[in-house]
């Protein structure tokens, strides 16, 4: 991987982490800094979630400081220039999901586009 697309991996990740962290979730403002204007998610359960119903439940505590989600196995690569995918496993308090995220760079920064879950046993 050259450095170039190590960075943009890494991008990414950084703001998948911040997206999975209880401050930045509970600010609705900080979340819509990291979410693509056209974002969509299909989302574990099987619901289609879009900018309003996923700002509903982010800031309602979703995740707590005491319980953050836990994430192992975290991998991207890039699809295209300004193409991120990533993928890793993460923990919810017993509930566990395979997690797939498409992010792009746009003139304000890395911001995420597209995001599945897949529940797991």
């Amino acid at each position: 991987m050259t450095d170039e697309s190590e960075r943009a991996v890494q991008a990414a990740i950084d703001g998948e982490m911040r997206l999975l962290d209880p401050e930045v979730r509970a600010s609705p403002d900080r979340v819509l800094e990291l979410l693509d204007p056209d974002w969509t998610e299909i989302g574990a359960s099987g619901r289609r979630w879009d900018m309003t119903s996923v700002l509903t439940v982010t800031s309602s505590g979703s995740v707590s400081a005491e319980s953050p989600v836990k994430v192992s196995e975290m991998s991207g690569v890039v699809l295209a220039p300004g193409v991120v995918h990533l993928t890793y496993f993460a923990d919810n308090q017993g509930r566990r999901a395979w997690r797939s995220s498409l992010w792009r760079l746009t003139e304000t920064g890395w911001r995420m586009y597209f995001h599945q879950g897949t529940l797991t046993a």
